[in-house]
């Protein structure tokens, strides 16, 4: 594990890991630190699927959003978020396995990522937490779904944890990969050890004119390589890699990419009317929403240990760590164990 990275939120890396192990046999569900749930589902193999059944778009708030549907209406809610340089795919063999089990399942592309499409031209192309968050409120209001499980990792996790954290009543269950992933712009200017800053490299060269037209001009090659950084065990194919790589050329994805690594450190303004969010976000709210937090055994992609945040999460909670060479994306990876957490959660 990276030394000392507590991702995207700094404060948390002092919190002992004996204060941590005993809130984990305290506080409900039955899972260790790095236990791995025996599935009640039947084996589920990475890449089983190629496609969604379903694909629609519909205006929410700022944003046309493009999301997959699966499952029946009228059962309970699950909007699964994916991360950033990932898209709906990663939950390509996870969505299936929902609905089958009576879930209506929404996957929505966030901002700038293939389909979702801003209204209006002078919106600004902005990435700040909060904004993600909010489109994903405004979706569920629109499909008027008062309540769901929430689930994802990276950009979708932290999407996910605000969502529990600021807006309970929306949320009846959580599962997050990496765990506890709320942050702030002054939480982000504290400096790291260096080999925790090195991690970082992507974060810094967006920081720059050239790391922006880089990232433009190779976005897939950048992509590709973060994806081979994050999750050095998946032997993913090139049909996998390009089924998510479409979603890149989404004409906002590089100003939503750089304004959200940008705005992280200080460098980006945000939108005024977020402001509060962000303020409530500063003070590291936690989480009473039940909770299981996922992490792969291999995941090459800076993240915090378990212990740090599991003080965090107040109600029924458990952390599980999957193994097997699982990296970051962890759903496409592990698909059955990603969905036996979404059930568990609400069982």
């Amino acid at each position: 594990m990276p030394v000392e990275i507590d991702r995207h939120r700094r404060y948390l890396i002092s919190t002992a890991v004996t204060v941590a192990a005993t809130h984990f046999a305290t506080i409900g569900l039955a899972d260790g630190q790095s236990s791995q749930a025996a599935s009640a589902l039947p084996p589920v193999r990475s890449g089983s699927h190629t496609s969604f059944a379903s694909l629609k778009q519909i205006d929410a708030g700022s944003l046309s959003v493009g999301y997959a549907e699966a499952g029946a209406r009228a059962g309970p809610a699950v909007v699964l978020l994916h991360g950033w340089p990932y898209d709906i795919h990663s939950f390509i063999d996870v969505a299936p396995i929902l609905a089958s089990s009576g879930y209506r399942v929404i996957v929505p592309y966030l901002r700038g990522y293939g389909t979702t499409r801003f209204l209006a031209p002078e919106t600004p192309r902005n990435g700040q937490p909060s904004a993600v968050a909010l489109d994903i409120i405004d979706l569920m209001d629109v499909l008027k779904i008062q309540k769901a499980t929430l689930a994802g990792f990276d950009w979708g996790a932290r999407t996910a944890d605000i969502i529990a954290a600021l807006w309970p009543e929306r949320c009846s269950g959580l599962v997050s990969v990496s765990g506890y992933l709320i942050g702030s712009q002054q939480a982000g200017r504290v400096p790291l050890p260096p080999s925790a800053e090195y991690q970082w490299w992507y974060q810094y060269y967006f920081a720059t004119d050239r790391g922006r037209d880089g990232y433009g001009k190779y976005r897939r090659e950048f992509s590709r390589l973060i994806w081979q950084l994050a999750s050095p065990k998946w032997n993913f194919d090139e049909a996998t890699f390009n089924r998510s790589a479409a979603a890149f050329d989404n004409p906002d994805h590089v100003a939503v990419v750089i304004h959200n690594y940008r705005w992280r450190l200080g460098l980006a303004e945000g939108e005024a009317k977020f402001d509060d969010l962000e303020k409530r976000l500063a003070s590291a709210p936690t989480i009473r929403v039940p909770t299981i937090t996922l992490e792969g055994d291999a995941n090459g992609a800076p993240h915090p240990e378990p212990a740090s945040y599991a003080r965090k999460f107040s109600g029924r909670y458990a952390h599980r760590t999957i193994s097997g060479g699982v990296g970051h994306n962890l759903p496409q990876e592990a698909p059955q164990a990603f969905a036996q957490a979404v059930l568990d959660v609400n069982s």
